[in-house]
């Protein structure tokens, strides 16, 4: 018999809410060690299918995995190399920008006055200063060497990870106890998480491509910086193809003019919705079955808990929870809450009605 059945339903709810209160206070104090941990599990999954490639193919298991060391090694140099790179050449060009952005942002305020907003002229400068972005750009050249050793650990623990990936289903299957519907969710989990990260990497390389095209064709400056952005903020869900844009149209405006700016400000709203509304959802099929609604919540929420790392990751990370909610009568009810939308019609009601476990069931 479970121990919960011995309480009332209010009872019940509170200790579930304070356990699950528990589990996030320790996992938000843990979020510094836990994110990179974070970040390799999903790298290692990805790299999981070329190694069983080159294993097939009759590559020794220590060649694969050194191969995919190198290239991952190899991958993350190449984007430091460019990113650190195009914000030293950003950094030492943006008091040439600072004259003619100020002069802009008197502008802006002025017509907001105008239109009867008041005290803009003043307001507006202070809300644009450029000496922010320089001291942002700064902060991020002086973590250069920070970024590059947490990316060096977050390498090294994909190796361990990537050891001991052929032992671990044995391992899992001893500790847990896992049965076959154990071991299905937990390959359909694997599965699911392969296929979006790949899916994933492909529309981002491809959002990156074009955008670097577009504002190489309107002569936006650091072109490579903004296309390194638009890769990694494709990765967020909801609002990430809303702040890729930003930097580069403000860019734009300020170097060229605000046509140009509105232009490039099109051309980025074509690219994202050609890839990430057409393109993806036609070679993704229907997803990862989360909701819009859970994955806006899901973005806030693993955002809060893990910082940038939770905020990348928050699409996979709700999957995994969907599954694990998923595999008790318990916790089912949350599952198809974060679920995609359900059809009503009779069939699946019945289903629905089918699939519901009795009451001596949910209690054993």
């Amino acid at each position: 018999m479970n121990a919960l059945s011995t309480f009332n339903p209010p009872a019940r709810g509170l200790i579930v809410a304070g356990a699950f209160a528990l589990v996030v206070t320790l996992l938000e104090a843990a979020a510094p060690l836990l994110s990179p941990i974070l970040l390799a599990i999903f790298i290692a999954i990805i790299a999981i299918p070329a190694i069983d490639w080159m294993r097939r193919k009759g590559a020794p298991k220590w060649v694969a995995l050194v191969v995919v060391a190198f290239v991952l090694l190899d991958i993350g140099s190449l984007l430091a190399l460019l990113t650190t790179g195009a914000l030293e050449g950003f950094r030492e060009s943006l008091p040439t920008y600072q004259e003619r952005f100020m002069l802009l942002s008197q502008q802006f305020g002025g017509w907001m006055e105008g239109i009867g907003v008041e005290n803009s002229t003043a307001a507006v400068p202070d809300l644009m200063d450029p000496n922010q972005v320089m001291n942002a750009v700064q902060r991020l050249l002086s973590n250069a060497s920070g970024i590059f050793a947490t990316g060096l650990l977050v390498l090294l623990t994909v190796i361990f990870i990537l050891l001991e990936v052929p032992t671990m289903p044995a391992k899992l299957k001893a500790a847990f106890h896992l049965t076959e519907a154990g071991n299905a969710r937990l390959r359909r989990l694997l599965d699911n998480i392969n296929r979006y990260m790949r899916i994933k990497v492909l529309t981002s390389l491809a959002t990156a491509f074009c955008v670097w095209l577009l504002l190489i064709f309107f002569g936006v400056d650091f072109a490579v910086l903004w296309a390194v952005l638009a890769f990694f903020l494709n990765f967020l869900p909801v609002i990430g193809n809303i702040l890729m844009m930003i930097p580069a149209v403000l860019l734009t405006l300020v170097q060229i003019d605000l046509g140009t700016a509105l232009l490039v400000a099109a051309g980025y709203l074509i690219i994202n919705t050609a890839i990430g509304n057409v393109i993806e959802p036609r070679i993704m099929g229907k997803g990862l079955g989360i909701s819009t609604l859970a994955v806006f919540i899901a973005l806030l929420f693993w955002g809060w808990l893990f910082g940038t790392v939770g905020m990348f990751l928050a699409v996979p990370l709700t999957t995994a929870l969907i599954i694990a909610l998923d595999a008790s009568p318990h916790t089912r009810p949350l599952a198809i809450l974060l679920g995609p939308e359900i059809n009503e019609s009779p069939e699946t009601l019945a289903d629905a009605e089918t699939d519901r476990p009795s009451d001596s069931e949910a209690v054993d």
